[in-house]
């Protein structure tokens, strides 16, 4: 069994090989050719305990991503969301290789807006804007910036501590994108200019204000995958064109970005125009002029994981990076 480190799948991939592979995952799942059941949650006094599985026959692999929601790590110093990523062999069943997944999870919901704003961003898109500048952030910026040719991306986050440093880090390591990061005062600087916007956030209400949308903007939200919370203001949902998600029975059984407008009588199921899968082959229409504003929901798919760990672990092999453990003889040596 290979393990796989954050600094060692950081050595194997970029953003652009994972935004790739996202979009195989998404078309896999318009084309029903991947075993993907609906996370199963377990909860617990102090969070909750996530399992998610997926098998693909054309991959011959599976995997279980274990990725569980404990809020108060966060006072002590722990990751609130710790996650691991097992990959099997679907010929034998043995298992292949343990991921970090935090790092695989970062990356893929990344991707996820990646694959968004390639299929349905305007062309000429030039900024940006992000509200949320937590955990998640770097690589959902990162994908924008990559999927688009970006001149500046507003940023805004409640801690401006955090805010300042994050835009900081930012201009430093996604230099080679010659994008301009602002750390911005208030979430209406975020996205009044934005040709796309990232909601990234925990928010259990609405954070931004849907009537200050521009004409043409896409929207990738992020945050949200509990049917109490929406960061989506539902007053973005009546001016928006096209409604997609990464998989419209996970997004309608488990956002409340959609659940809660659908229960007030805003939209209807019949308002969601399908997978973003649909747009990738052709099946649907993306972006049809460039005034239409266009919304996309992501909740995160087990197929995700898998496309992605199957990557990162065919290159780690052919590169030979990471550490091979004996199960048997409880052994283990760096792979190179």
């Amino acid at each position: 069994m290979l393990l796989l480190s954050r600094e060692d799948i950081r050595k194997v991939v970029d953003m652009k090989e994972i935004i790739d592979v996202t979009e195989e995952a998404f078309r896999m799942i318009t084309e029903d050719t991947a075993d993907i059941p609906l996370r199963v949650k377990i909860p617990a006094p102090k969070g909750e305990f996530l399992f998610m599985p997926a098998y693909a026959e054309s991959m011959s692999a599976a995997v279980v991503k274990v990725i569980n929601i404990f809020p108060q790590n966060i006072d002590n110093g722990l990751v609130s969301s710790p996650a691991q990523i097992v990959l099997c062999d679907g010929d034998t069943g043995y298992i292949l290789a343990l991921l970090d997944g935090n790092t695989v999870t970062q990356y893929r919901t990344g991707a996820s807006s990646g694959v968004a704003f390639r299929n349905l961003a305007r062309k000429d898109a030039r900024t940006g804007g992000m509200i949320g500048a937590g955990g998640q952030a770097a690589t959902q910026l990162e994908a924008m910036v990559c999927a688009c040719d970006l001149e500046e991306v507003k940023i805004f986050d409640l801690n401006r501590e955090r805010l300042e440093a994050f835009c900081g880090r930012m201009q430093r390591e996604l230099a080679g994108y010659g994008t301009r990061f602002t750390p911005v005062k208030s979430a209406d600087e975020a996205t009044e200019d934005a040709d796309v916007l990232i909601t990234v956030t925990p928010s259990s209400t609405p954070v931004f204000d849907g009537n200050t949308i521009k004409p043409g903007c896409t929207i990738s939200c992020v945050g949200t995958y509990e049917p109490d919370k929406h960061e989506l203001d539902p007053a973005v949902l009546l001016r928006a064109g096209k409604i997609y998600c990464d998989s419209c029975e996970a997004a309608l059984a488990e956002t409340g970005d959609l659940l809660i407008p659908m229960a007030d009588g805003i939209i209807t199921g019949d308002d969601i125009t399908g997978n973003i899968g649909d747009v990738a082959l052709g099946k649907l229409a993306g972006r049809e002029s460039d005034d239409e504003i266009i919304i996309y929901e992501t909740v995160g798919v087990a197929v995700q994981d898998l496309c992605a760990a199957k990557v990162i672990y065919d290159k780690a092999v052919e590169m030979g990076i990471g550490t091979l453990w004996d199960s048997e003889g409880s052994k283990s040596k760096r792979f190179e």
